[in-house]
């Protein structure tokens, strides 16, 4: 019998378990679906590109078919292994603003403001260059400069600042616009996920049990308290008890499957799969919120890119060198942060990664030849989708609808045009002389923009920031309160970026953990 019972040993949970298993006469058990974070391309940086069709650590999602993107089935990776998604994304290390924090506090999110929660965020970092009023310096996660970019990178650079835009050494500094070089959650040229920044130091602590392989079928309750976890291990159908709480940290997409699996959902719904309804909960699997991404294409008349560098020279390189070389590069090097002409108020509104190498479709589809990419996405979509039950079984996946560009006033596919159009603007500067070759995707440089809307329909794809199903509010149809429990029952809290009442302008994964690190100490009675 536990203390607490983790649901979903990502993000979210690997925090959690290292937090409340500090109190040594606290019992905690953390289940995880996926394997241990053994794989050898997790922790070598560059061999995130190798985990695209790496079954093994992702649940490799597909939404519904898009109405307003062709129809077509997005593939939606997200991490099923130790450390969720922080051990298969690229590492970027981005908090968003504090607007965009006071914003949740606004609309009911009490205690999530920017001075309420960017203790935490310093709580969790521990950052190369030190600390300061923004940063901290002895926390778990360690946030670094890149050892190795590639020119292309740093002519990304100077093209913004040639397009008028500045430079910038700190997206998580006092200003967040311009163009500069992501800081990335890495130790010594290794990933830092939150697997190994808070589970592997901790592994041996007596009263922390790790369960890999576990997937997770019920919520169970004694009347209406949870009181533990059905589960499912090696195909042994396996319950443990919990006497204080269960806390799920599933991803915007598990947690509202697995409440509504629970009895903890819209009731019509719950009926039409044969569940019995516990709580009559309308929003859960609502407010599905994303970030959508247009990528730009162009080759490289130079071969520096990494589109065919050896895979065997890069690991060799690598390891012989002490975690240096390509292989410690995160590929998605630079990036930047923009005001378009849409911006509502004085927030950047667009997000751009830059890679050094032709990305297709993920990069899922290899292109012959020498390339480079800048994606570029919306930061505040008002478009919402949602998570239904595609079945009462946990091992059928949830059926997931984005609803891509759906609001009603269009806003979001002029957005995406607008991020079209600011990525070809920024490719056409003279930092790109020396490299430019030909367009690739698209395959002119001068499409209407209604051509520019067919390009958006046939090519956009996630850029792996699902939030929102499980959101968090001090109205009565918020599926938790800004404590994170779940109305309608005792003894269960949600944990992960599900909770997020909005998008925040980046980077999903530095915040789920920052709200993690808050979690423990609003379920443990402590104070920041």
């Amino acid at each position: 019998m536990y203390d607490y019972i983790i649901i979903g040993g990502g993000s979210a949970g690997c925090v959690l378990a290292n937090r409340l298993s500090e109190d040594p006469d606290c019992r905690v058990l953390l289940l995880e679906a996926g394997p241990r974070d053994w794989n050898p391309f997790i922790h070598m940086p560059a061999g995130l590109a190798k985990l695209v069709n790496q079954k093994s650590v992702n649940w490799n999602y597909t939404t519904a078919p898009e109405p307003n993107l062709d129809n077509r089935v997005m593939w939606w990776p997200r991490g099923r292994v130790l450390g969720g998604s922080s051990s298969i994304n690229a590492m970027c290390y981005i908090r968003g603003l504090p607007a965009d924090y006071d914003e949740w506090a606004r609309q009911g999110a009490t205690g999530w403001d920017w001075a309420s929660v960017l203790p935490y965020f310093k709580r969790s970092e521990n950052n190369t260059r030190g600390g300061d009023a923004l940063h901290g310096a002895h926390g778990p996660l360690h946030v670094s400069d890149l050892r190795y970019t590639n020119p292309l990178s740093q002519a990304f650079i100077e093209a913004g600042q040639q397009a008028g835009h500045p430079r910038n050494d700190d997206f998580n500094g006092p200003s967040q616009d311009g163009f500069g070089f992501y800081q990335v959650t890495q130790k010594d040229g290794a990933r830092c996920s939150a697997a190994v920044a808070y589970l592997h130091p901790v592994r041996d602590r007596h009263n922390l049990t790790v369960i890999t392989g576990a997937q997770a079928n019920r919520i169970t309750f004694d009347g209406r308290r949870a009181n533990g976890v059905t589960y499912t291990v090696k195909g042994q159908a396996c319950h443990q008890a919990a006497t204080r709480e269960v806390l799920l940290c599933g991803g915007a997409i598990n947690s509202p499957q697995l409440l509504m699996l629970s009895g903890i959902g819209p009731a019509a719904h719950l009926r039409q799969h044969g569940i019995p309804v516990l709580a009559d909960a309308a929003q859960v699997g609502q407010n599905l919120q994303d970030h959508l991404d247009i990528c730009t294409l162009q080759h490289s008349t130079q071969r520096i890119t990494y589109d065919r560098l050896s895979d065997a020279a890069i690991a060799f390189d690598y390891y012989l060198r002490g975690h240096r070389g390509p292989g410690s590069s995160n590929i998605a090097e630079a990036g930047a942060f923009v005001r378009s002409a849409l911006a509502p108020d004085a927030r950047a509104d667009v997000q751009m990664h830059f890679v050094p190498a032709m990305l297709d479709n993920h990069g899922r589809h290899r292109l012959a030849g020498d390339g480079y990419t800048v994606h570029a996405t919306s930061l505040r979509p008002r478009s919402r989708g949602q998570i239904r039950l595609a079945s009462a079984s946990a091992g059928d996946k949830a059926r997931i609808e984005a609803n891509y560009l759906s609001d009603a006033e269009g806003f979001d596919l002029k957005m995406m045009v607008e991020c079209a159009k600011l990525s070809r603007e920024v490719l056409a500067q003279k930092a790109f002389d020396e490299y430019r070759g030909a367009p690739i995707f698209p395959a002119r440089n001068d499409l209407t923009d209604a051509e520019l809307v067919d390009f958006i329909r046939a090519k956009a794809e996630t850029i792996y920031h699902p939030i929102g199903t499980c959101r968090m509010g001090s109205d009565d149809t918020a599926v938790v309160d800004p404590q994170l429990r779940v109305r309608g029952v005792d003894g269960l809290r949600v944990v992960d970026a599900s909770v997020m009442p909005r998008l925040i302008g980046g980077n999903t994964n530095a915040p789920t953990m920052m709200m993690a690190e808050r979690a423990a100490d609003l379920i443990a009675g402590r104070s920041a």
